[in-house]
């Protein structure tokens, strides 16, 4: 049977890359909701909406009877946690009371999280996080979300999952949160400048052990998770299966860039970058790359973010393998893969 899948936060790292690997399966109609709208495509088409409008939700949503699996990817960021609730969980409330009346066919929701659910962005959290680990004291909108959801499936026909991936690597533009474009255009600026490459993070945070979770390595598991009854109801880490530490890869992705490597030296990224526009539009003149504006390469307040870890950052990805999904990835060969991307797409210079 052919499957529809709603797309929610197309224009996201998370969701671009799912939507190509829906695409590449070929067994999915794919609409994307976001608030910039997309080019529709053969089986792709996008609806350009403001989740946070109950009203125009009803409007520009009636229509899609069709739809059997939701993917939710959206986020919007507001200064503070606390702020963070509101909106995020209007959102997907306002998309469930749309779609879920119509689409009598409705299957899935998935749910993307992270691990904030464990309180990751707090300080130390106990690794690895398991997904039955305790909760935290509150605001924490993902924790909302995933509440909402579970209240709502109470004797429907249609399943929820919640996927928790760690920092998600991918080469979408425009989103706040990408590290690999952080170090991609952080390592370019410094090449540019004649400067080594030094790591600006938290003197704490350059041993410790992270992981990352490759955005199509993602893709594949949250189609997983959709699809499969007996992940029907649960949370799932996602991740690509190895652990590494900054002070081993640092000096790596220095001699991918040509760079000399020096010691840490903290510095706020969202501080020394802010001023550095006029010197990346002459970068992109030199090299011909293309004309993205320095604000849609920049994701420094999430860069500073995580070099700023001076603990531990790892989940447990035991659950999803147990249950079938095998899935991994090298992160030290995705990082140079991922570069090699942003390359080819001329966004930053070869």
């Amino acid at each position: 049977m052919q499957k529809t899948a709603l797309v929610v936060g197309a224009n996201g790292v998370i969701a671009t890359n799912l939507i190509h690997y829906l695409l590449e399966l070929g067994d999915w109609n794919i609409i994307g909701l976001s608030r910039r709208g997309g080019i529709d495509n053969g089986k792709l088409k996008y609806v350009a909406i403001d989740l946070l409008d109950p009203e125009q939700c009803k409007d520009k949503l009636k229509g899609l009877q069709e739809v059997t699996h939701i993917f939710y990817a959206a986020f919007q960021d507001r200064p503070s946690w606390a702020e963070l609730v509101p909106p995020n969980l209007a959102m997907l409330v306002n998309l469930v009371e749309a779609v879920e009346p119509i689409a009598a066919n409705l299957e899935h929701i998935s749910l993307m999280q992270g691990y904030k659910v464990y309180g990751a962005h707090l300080g130390p959290f106990k690794t690895p996080a398991k997904e039955d680990d305790g909760g935290h004291m509150p605001p924490e909108f993902n924790v909302d979300q995933q509440q909402f959801l579970e209240n709502r499936q109470q004797g429907k026909s249609w399943t929820w999952s919640a996927i928790r991936p760690s920092v998600v690597a991918g080469t979408a533009l425009g989103n706040p949160m990408n590290l690999v474009l952080v170090i991609a255009v952080y390592a370019s600026i410094s090449k540019e400048l004649g400067l080594p490459l030094r790591f600006p993070g938290k003197p704490g945070a350059y041993n410790k052990l992270l992981e990352t979770t490759d955005a199509g390595l993602l893709a594949k598991a949250t189609v997983w998770a959709a699809t499969n009854e007996q992940c029907a109801n649960q949370a799932f880490n996602i991740t690509n299966g190895d652990l590494f530490r900054w002070d081993d890869l640092w000096p790596k992705i220095a001699r991918y860039f040509g760079l000399e490597i020096a010691p840490p030296l903290q510095m706020s990224l969202q501080t020394v970058m802010a001023d550095k526009a006029p010197l990346w539009k002459n970068i992109q003149e030199k090299y011909g790359l293309q004309k993205h504006s320095y604000h849609e390469v920049s994701s420094w307040p999430f860069g500073d973010a995580v070099f700023g870890w001076d603990y531990d950052f790892f989940g447990d990805g035991t659950k999803a393998r147990l249950l079938g999904f095998h899935e991994f990835v090298d992160t030290e060969k995705m990082f140079y893969r991922l570069f090699d991307e942003l390359k080819a797409q001329k966004v930053i210079p070869q």
